[in-house]
């Protein structure tokens, strides 16, 4: 591969197209990660760029009905399988039987983030070469300002040395996404009708009132510069 450094000026000028098919052409083993929101333009577009794509969720066992009928829709839209990681029971049960369903309103996001979302993301992500997310700069002033096209991951091991984390919608505004949407007739998430922005779990997601960040509809007990679920911890490293 590239020095990454080159890898991210190269990148910078290309259209999130483009950089999703330069990361194919680079990786023989890489997944889109599909969050069940408005990341199914990365989906849209690898599905016209491969005949096999590999896409990934987690499901966290705590999501909206909306999203997990959804990405049924999608799996059926693209006839596409789409691989559903969900957490190790060994390590749920004992933590739900301790602390119960509701645990993080009080001590926060991270333990149960933790179970539900960064241990099968490990697991999805190990015999990866690299992954694409669907990460925007616009989506979090705190966290994800300067988020590069690529990146290598320092949060988690795939099957190289360098795992590298390719983020296409990163120079994209929420509207850049939305018109592509609207364009390209891709269906999404019912959920963005009813002022949801940003989806996640259901207990840990709300609505956002017009003129609110859509960040600020995700653990909204919690501080600004907290609203990450460790997924994206190398943005920060």
């Amino acid at each position: 591969m590239t020095n990454i450094h080159d890898l991210q000026l190269e990148l910078s000028a290309l259209s999130p197209r483009d950089i999703l098919k330069r990361a194919l052409s680079s990786h023989e083993h890489i997944a889109v990660s599909f969050s069940g929101a408005e990341d199914v333009v990365l989906v849209d577009m690898i599905c016209k760029l491969s005949d096999k794509p590999t896409i990934f969720t987690l499901d966290t066992g705590r999501l909206h009905p909306e999203t997990y009928q959804y990405l049924d829709t999608v799996r059926k839209h693209y006839n596409v399988p789409i691989q559903i990681f969900t957490p190790d029971h060994q390590k749920l049960q004992p933590f739900v039987a301790e602390k119960g369903l509701f645990s993080f309103y009080q001590d926060g996001h991270g333990e149960c983030c933790g179970i539900r979302k960064i241990e099968p993301l490990k697991r999805a992500l190990s015999n990866l070469d690299a992954w694409v997310t669907g990460q925007r700069k616009d989506q979090s002033p705190d966290t994800r300002a300067s988020i590069p096209a690529v990146q290598a991951d320092p949060a988690f091991q795939g099957k190289a040395e360098v795992l590298y984390k390719y983020n296409p919608l990163a120079n994209w505004s929420s509207e850049e996404v939305w018109n592509y949407i609207r364009m390209m007739e891709i269906p999404f998430n019912p959920l963005h009708t009813k002022g949801f922005k940003s989806i996640g779990c259901e207990p840990c997601t709300k609505p956002t009132l017009p003129n609110q960040h859509e960040r600020e509809g995700r653990w909204w007990w919690e501080e600004a510069t907290k609203k990450e679920c460790g997924l994206h911890s190398g943005n920060n490293a």
